[in-house]
């Protein structure tokens, strides 16, 4: 397929989500000449952080300005940019895809790669700190709070690895239980929490205690309040994968949700459909979800090429 034949609305390769993966996926389709579309609703994992660290070249951008210039870069390379959300996708020569204003753009293969919502715990103040000082990655943050006093919230016995792990940027920690009771810790459990020098605080957190724009402590349901700099959640991730599930993809669970089953190179297991980034795994984080995306776009060029290919050695 070649632009000059292509119709509006048709495409070589649809990508939805233009996070560091989809656009990651766009920029190299883009650059193997393939005409490709992504599809941004606009809604980043990572928007509430200031920041983003980790990225080599790239450690204390902002995500904004990150996600600017990636749009600036696929655009160098006659990829299109839409600002739309995908509702539905159906399979038939290719792929179909409607999206909420009311278009339907046609590709022979989709790449999804919408990401994940972070849902947090029901407690309030949570939200409006979450990327500020209520964090969920230490390594995506805890070099900015090192050695300052750090609260961790227990929903699930998990907590107590979250709090083991923080321990290496502070050694002044506090794992709050929360709905956790003391005695669902293993023995094992608290001898690493002792050693580690980590204080466990039974009772439920009621909410955050906030002076001048940044946090001061953690209050408890029963009155009493630890001063904390730092508070460290486990999100519920809530990946958005309803396009993969209207199209059939097989899907497998995980302690950290439900995931689309895909190979090494992102393709799951409907043809010509590929995932990528958070929307295939938890862990991804900004660098890995646009390694995904790279891996994805080339993998996906290689199957255009080949298929073209045989497909004229039949003719």
């Amino acid at each position: 397929m070649t632009e000059n034949t292509a119709s509006a609305d048709t495409y070589e390769v649809i990508v939805v989500g233009g996070g560091a993966a989809g656009l990651s996926a766009g920029l190299v389709l883009g650059r193997a000449r393939r005409r490709t579309l992504v599809v941004d609703a606009g809604e980043p994992r990572n928007a509430p952080a200031a920041h983003m660290q980790g990225y080599l070249s790239r450690d204390g951008m902002s995500p904004a300005e990150f996600l600017a210039i990636g749009r600036e870069e696929i655009a160098r390379y006659g990829v299109e940019l839409v600002r739309d959300r995908a509702v539905d996708a159906v399979r038939g020569d290719g792929f179909a895809v409607t999206l909420a204003s009311g278009r339907t753009v046609r590709a022979r293969q989709l790449v999804v790669a919408t990401g994940l919502k972070d849902e947090l715990p029901p407690v309030e103040g949570l939200g409006e700190r979450f990327g500020r000082d209520v964090l969920h990655c230490p390594y995506c943050h805890g070099w900015e709070v090192r050695d300052q006093a750090f609260g961790v919230l227990a929903t699930s016995p998990m907590g107590v690895h979250q709090a083991l792990i923080v321990t290496q940027w502070s050694k002044d920690v506090r794992l709050f239980l929360h709905t956790v009771a003391e005695a669902e810790l293993s023995r094992e459990d608290l001898r690493r929490l002792a050693a580690a020098g980590v204080d466990v605080v039974p009772g439920e957190v009621a909410g955050l205690v906030v002076a001048d724009d940044r946090l001061t402590g953690v209050a408890l349901a029963d009155g009493t309040v630890h001063a904390r700099d730092a508070l460290f959640v486990a999100p519920r991730a809530v990946p958005r994968t309803d396009l993969v599930a209207r199209l059939g993809a097989e899907t497998t669970e995980t302690p950290f949700g439900t995931y689309p089953v895909v190979d090494g190179r992102g393709l799951t297991t409907v043809p010509g459909l590929w995932a990528a980034g958070n929307v295939a795994g938890f862990a991804e984080q900004v660098v890995n979800a646009a390694s995904r995306g790279y891996r994805a776009g080339a993998a996906i060029n290689g199957e255009l090429l080949m298929s073209d290919l045989d497909a004229a050695v039949q003719v």
